[in-house]
């Protein structure tokens, strides 16, 4: 048994099977991007929106064939719709409903995870998001917000384009909506020190947060974080693999323990990746965290005790 809530013993436990994401790219944009709050996007986006691997979808029907990842072991409904890149709620409503429910309509998913932001859950997606929990019971409706950090200062540094308050409140009216919550933190953004990456995690702790990826930045060549990097990467600090183990096993023990752990580490293009160049070996990061959690006896949400 792992020494935190894995986002596949999670499935097991509660689907009695392991469920498999599928990136979907909607063509989508962001307001981040098209002049609403901001024109170039958070400072770490890539210029796909973080949608590299993904499928462009609009609504055609999909099968297993279609797919980049297609699992051995995987059967008819054992895969999610993972609305991945760009902003998956920001478009007009009537065509999200079309996306939403192809998706939903086909057996080939359990259900869909939708990546978007707490400012763009206005009214209507959310009767929106309420309405489909009706009509598909039996599937899976989740949300992914992009958080990063819980620090103004931090928020302001990468364009996130929202303040606290407004996250805050997207995942409460989520919750009471019915809407699982899945948040995205990034480990080792520009001038944020462990404390202040673990005040993010102790904050979630505080929220009806469901699930969480932790995600180590990654400088990437198409993105403003990784071409300011290439012009003075002294101004930067790279966390090392032993650090990245270091806070990662610091926010496990931290984190409330029902909060299932989807990401440990996060992939970068291999092509456009700049650093830290240890994280195309995924493998190698995963087993330094697991050696790091049984060698100082750590568990999920020791510190919630």
């Amino acid at each position: 048994m792992e020494r935190y809530l894995s986002f596949s013993e999670a499935c097991k436990n509660r689907y009695g099977r392991r469920l498999y994401k599928v990136a979907l790219d909607a063509g989508m944009t962001c307001p981040n991007r098209d002049g609403t709050c901001g024109t170039g996007g958070c400072i770490f986006c890539s210029g796909r929106g973080s949608g590299e691997f993904a499928i462009r979808f609009d609504g055609q029907k999909l099968h297993r064939e279609d797919l980049v990842y297609n699992h051995q072991d995987a059967e008819e409904g054992d895969y999610i719709a993972y609305f991945q890149a760009f902003t998956n709620t920001y478009d007009r409503p009537e065509r999200l409903a079309r996306l939403y429910r192809a998706a939903l309509d086909n057996d080939l998913f359990a259900g869909i995870s939708i990546a978007t932001r707490p400012d763009c859950l206005g009214k209507d997606v959310m009767d929106l998001l309420k309405k489909l929990k009706q009509e598909y019971p039996d599937k899976l409706i989740w949300t992914e917000l992009g958080l990063q950090s819980m620090h103004e200062e931090t928020a302001a540094y990468i364009r996130r384009g929202y303040p606290l308050k407004v996250f805050d409140e997207a995942v409460k009216e989520l919750h009471e909506a019915g809407i699982e919550v899945i948040v995205h933190v990034i480990i080792g953004l520009p001038h944020e020190d462990k404390e202040m990456m673990l005040a993010t995690i102790r904050h979630l702790s505080s929220l009806p947060v469901d699930g969480v990826k932790l995600q180590l930045l990654h400088y990437l060549a198409d993105s403003d974080l990784g071409k300011a990097y290439l012009l003075h990467p002294e101004d930067f600090h790279v966390l090392s693999l032993q650090e990245y183990a270091d806070i990662i096993c610091a926010c496990i023990k931290e984190l409330r323990s029902d909060i299932v752990i989807h990401r440990l580490s996060g992939d970068g293009s291999p092509a456009k990746l700049l650093a830290p160049l240890w994280s195309k070996d995924k493998k190698r990061v995963l087993n330094t965290i697991r050696h790091e959690l049984k060698t100082r006896n750590i568990r999920q949400g020791e510190k919630q005790v």
